[in-house]
């Protein structure tokens, strides 16, 4: 097709403000999907995703449209995550695009999301078409919002489309808006092949495939292929474009959206960001924006059963198969013996693991207290560590510094709720850097924080103490030196690796005191008294007993002397000593969740 004829845009929008169904009502308007095939958000594959409303993975589709001008263009949506820990998913997928639709939702108006991926929009210089959804809610205020809209894009109120996804309404007007507004990709024919890959996804019998925007020159079938950062060459065993199925291509020229079936094994040999080329008349130079995704949270998976430990080796390399972003590697704990310390994007992109582990493979798990990386500088040799867990964390004698990373943290709230959030954060170490008014009555507060205080239980605080109208968005800002400590639990004398932390000194003792006070109550009672303490390096912090169970062992003597019971009761004492020497406290999976449930109260 002429390249004046293509338009590629994608869809950004706040969770929940209707991105996947606005995608449904374009596909059944084009006719791309007819009524029979049609089932709710489409594009959402993952039961996962229908279910929290999310869409975790980008996708793409092409769409065959004739405008009011008489012209078909084909149109290439691409559908982006929606999730601050898959920024950088967005940013590539934007990259591909020349268009974006800004879809607000009537009821709630601007959100975190919605400005952060308009932002990064507004980097990738993209034309944004305003789209209002849910007009036909009985609580929907579309001319507040569309002044809303307009005060932080400057795009008038009057050009916002106002459209209901649900019930297909003015669904016409957008796509004649992407056509009018959206220009159509400019960019060589002739030049050297360049393919930016925006995702990709692992298929059983053609490998990885990686999803593809062209920006220079044309492939054809079975032509080799060159991955530009770490130079692998293949023979692609298909290429084409998503209608919005797999459909067969003979060739790839500039501007289009398709997919190579790469037949590679590993997803990691074909990142997100990278560049595709031609074997035998290869590029000069990248694309740009390409990064190494590093994953910022950490946390061990144990599986319950000590025969499942294979089953979760297993399903984790599968899943790794369909993201690169994954990472893990073997650990033992004295506490819950064979598992595997996980990387994640952040704590969503954890939990979404989480529960795909348990739902799709049947597993039972006990995950740790999330952690962050740190850096720590040696004393005596100058060499630079990191570490992704406490229990790696050398002697105290020699660390000459401790440094943890920080974000850059937006909040976006209703001006009522300013001291609630000021509170919050503050608690946490925070720093306040600057503050914005986008719209009568709402703020968006700006903060550096540590990310080791947000991955816990912040955002369960800040939606609660907001009644759910705060949202936030963060990105990593960079790592900075703090006075950190290790929090070791200590159970019958015994250390709890799985249940260490590392902390900031000024709040060592606190959080220890809280955390020996919560474990008290879940660990249950034995034979003997079981001591739980709370340490930093050999200094005892806090400390508990879990108080004995007690058997009356006088119960038969009624009458008599008074020594026949002291007698008795010496006996009992001494057979607890015994039993204190040999006997092994175990420690319930309560007690890991406790550790999660230790914000601020």
């Amino acid at each position: 097709m002429n390249q004046e004829n293509i338009r590629n845009f994608c869809i950004i929008a706040h969770i929940d403000h209707g991105k996947s169904t606005l995608a449904d009502r374009l596909l059944q308007e084009t006719g791309t999907v007819s009524d029979r095939e049609m089932r709710e958000q489409l594009l959402d594959n993952m039961e996962l995703e229908r279910e929290k409303g999310v869409t975790i993975k980008a996708s793409a589709v092409r769409m065959n449209y004739t405008a009011d001008n008489g012209e078909t263009y084909e149109m290439n949506l691409i559908d982006t995550p929606g999730h601050v820990d898959f920024s950088y998913e967005v940013s590539r997928a934007l990259q591909s695009c020349e268009g974006a639709i800004l879809v607000v939702d009537a009821t709630q108006g601007v959100e975190a999301q919605t400005l952060a991926n308009l932002y990064l929009a507004i980097e990738s210089d993209l034309e944004i078409i305003p789209v209002i959804n849910k007009i036909d809610l009985p609580a929907a205020m579309p001319d507040d919002v569309a002044e809303e809209v307009e005060s932080v894009t400057g795009i008038p109120a009057e050009d916002a489309i106002l459209i209901s996804a649900k019930t297909g309404e003015n669904i016409k007007a957008v796509l004649e808006s992407i056509v009018k507004h959206v220009p159509p990709p400019v960019q060589d024919p002739n030049a050297p092949f360049r393919a930016l890959i925006f995702d990709s996804h692992y298929d059983t019998y053609k490998g990885v495939i990686a999803y593809v925007r062209v920006f220079e020159g044309s492939m054809r079938h079975r032509q080799w292929v060159r991955m530009m950062t770490n130079g692998i060459e293949v023979e692609p065993i298909e290429i084409g474009t998503f209608n919005p199925m797999m459909q067969k291509q003979t060739a790839l020229t500039v501007g289009e959206v398709g997919y190579i079936a790469t037949g590679l094994k590993d997803v990691r040999e074909c990142r997100v960001g990278d560049t595709i080329t031609l074997k035998d008349r290869p590029a000069a130079d990248l694309l740009p924006g390409y990064e190494m995704v590093k994953p910022m949270v950490f946390a061990g998976f144990y599986p319950t059963e000590g025969e499942d430990y294979n089953t979760l080796k297993e399903a984790l390399e599968r899943l790794q198969l369909n993201d690169a972003a994954l990472v893990y590697e073997p650990e033992t704990s004295t506490a819950l013996n064979f598992g595997f310390r996980c990387g994640f994007l952040g704590l969503f992109h954890m939990e979404i693991i989480q529960e795909r582990l348990e739902r799709e493979y049947d597993l039972d798990l006990v995950a740790t207290a999330p952690s962050v990386r740190y850096k720590i500088m040696m004393a005596h040799t100058g060499v630079e560590r990191i570490i992704e867990s406490p229990a790696e964390l050398p002697d105290p004698g020699t660390i000459e510094s401790i440094s943890e990373p920080w974000m850059h943290v937006q909040i976006f709230t209703p001006d009522e709720y300013y001291g609630v959030v000021m509170d919050l954060v503050i608690k946490r170490r925070g720093v306040f850097t600057g503050q914005e008014y986008p719209a009568s009555g709402r703020v968006v507060l700006k903060f550096d924080l540590p990310l080791s205080e947000i991955i816990i239980d912040f955002y369960d605080k800040l939606k609660s103490g907001t009644r759910g109208y705060a949202s936030m968005d963060y990105d990593f800002e960079g790592y900075r030196a703090a006075k950190l400590v290790k929090l070791d639990v200590l159970v019958a004398k015994q250390p709890v690796d799985a249940l260490a932390m590392i902390v900031h000194e000024d709040d060592a003792y606190h959080r220890g005191q809280r955390l020996v006070t919560a474990l008290r109550k879940l660990i249950p009672r034995q034979m003997f008294e079981v001591p739980i303490q709370a340490a930093v390096g050999n200094r005892v912090i806090s400390r508990a007993n879990v108080k004995a169970l007690r058997k009356d062992v006088t119960a038969k003597c009624y009458g008599g002397d008074i020594s026949r019971k002291k007698k008795l009761l010496a006996k009992q004492k001494k057979g607890k000593k015994r039993m204190k020497m040999i006997g092994n406290v175990e420690v319930p999976q309560e007690a890991f969740m406790a550790v999660l449930q230790l914000g601020d109260d």
